[in-house]
């Protein structure tokens, strides 16, 4: 059975990972569990477990700055700034649903670790564009911060962009200093029902380039589309959100129709309903409560990215929806096989990159779960890799097998 080691605040963590190094015993990095079926599945001596060491350490919401220790459960985060008309605007995907866990269980540092961002990522950035600041505990045991609470206060490397993504390879983020944004007080998404994948990747190419400021774009084909009720179609869709004032999202919807005009009629979901599409993209709620049934993330280019779904479709009889206005593609293939060679080789001739989301363990170990390194990318990787953690003690090939 795998040790626990269960700590409560940054000198505990410093110890722990110190006792492990001196013994030369390997550690699972854990916040409250919800991603643990991300990445390779790894073997190791222990787990390290920062459920404990939870709670917001600085809220000053007229700065519009939130500090916390990095086992927070981002859903208190998340309600303590609703309450002052604040958000997330990053959006942060909850994959609890998809990995078969209970919703809301997700940590802040879990969050930045995994670099997650939902379909505000076009208009606000991802994760990493909104670390402010940074504590962590490298594999050296090492306590050290980056960072601080404005966002003009980095001079030399940019540790917190550089951790966010990392998986907990690189070191154990003990706390994070973020910034967070205004909640928009009016919401409501624009639907162009019936549109093949073509015509798809033109319409959310002309929202995007127009002045409408569009924050969410997504394609939904048949038959992701008929398991959103508020999508009112079970044809092909697209969906675009419109955020902000009362008078700009009605102004903004009036320009936007016109833009879509020529592609064809439209329908509008406003408040509840237009909250409740944008959760199920985001957290790929289509897809949930499918077993190990393989899921695969793609990013690539958003003209290519209807097209590419359409030949996923096609090919590999998977089922498949686009967001970030085509560049993100979330692939549910028919099956626990993950057709990794097939999705890649697909991919390759439109450009891009592909995450195994899901699968069993079995195909976890066997496939690349990340985009393979190229030559030179690799051996940075494993620069950086041994400058954090030299001797492998952080979750060991949880990206790359050997790393």
């Amino acid at each position: 059975m795998t040790d626990i080691l269960t700590v409560a605040d940054e000198a505990g963590l410093v110890e722990a990972v110190r006792s492990a190094l001196e013994a030369r015993k390997t550690l699972e990095v854990a916040g409250r569990g919800s991603k643990r079926g991300l990445g390779r599945p790894t073997q190791t001596d222990a787990t390290l477990d920062l459920s404990r060491m939870s709670g917001v350490t600085l809220y000053e919401p007229e700065e519009l700055i939130l500090s916390a220790k990095g086992g927070t459960p981002i859903a208190e985060i998340e309600a303590l700034i609703a309450a002052r008309g604040q958000m997330l605007a990053f959006e942060p995907m909850d994959y609890g649903p998809l990995l078969g866990t209970a919703p809301g269980q997700g940590s802040l540092g879990g969050v930045f670790a995994c670099n997650l961002a939902g379909p505000r990522r076009i208009s606000h950035g991802a994760a990493r564009d909104h670390a402010l600041g940074a504590r962590a505990v490298s594999g050296r045991a090492e306590a050290f911060k980056s960072g601080g609470r404005v966002v003009k206060n980095v001079t030399g490397y940019d540790l917190p962009r550089l951790l966010t993504g990392s998986f907990g390879t690189l070191a154990v983020l003990s706390e994070l200093t973020l910034k967070v944004l205004p909640r928009p007080p009016m919401a409501e998404t624009v639907i162009l029902p019936g549109v093949p994948p073509e015509t798809a990747a033109r319409a959310m190419s002309a929202a995007m380039g127009s002045s409408c400021e569009v924050s969410g774009a997504a394609y939904l084909p048949a038959p992701v589309s008929g398991r959103i009720p508020e999508l009112g179609t079970d044809g092909p869709a697209v969906a675009l959100r419109l955020e902000g004032f009362e008078p700009s999202v009605k102004a903004r919807r009036a320009m936007l129709i016109a833009v879509l005009q020529p592609f064809g009629g439209v329908e509008v979901a406003e408040g509840d309903a237009s909250a409740r599409l944008w959760a199920a993209v985001r957290d790929a709620l289509p897809f949930a409560g499918t077993g190990e049934w393989a899921v695969w993330r793609l990013s690539t280019a958003p003209a290519s990215g209807p097209l590419l779904a359409a030949e996923m479709a096609r090919d590999l009889g998977a089922e498949t929806f686009c967001d970030w206005a085509g560049g993100l593609v979330w692939l549910l293939m028919p099956g626990e096989a993950s057709h990794a060679d097939e999705v890649r080789t697909a991919l390759a001739r439109h450009g891009g990159h592909a995450t195994l989301v899901r699968g069993t363990a079995a195909e976890r170990a066997s496939v690349p779960v990340f985009q393979p390194l190229e030559a030179a990318h690799d051996a940075l990787t494993r620069r950086v890799k041994a400058s954090f953690d030299p001797v492998g003690l952080l979750n060991p090939g949880r990206m790359h097998a050997g790393m």
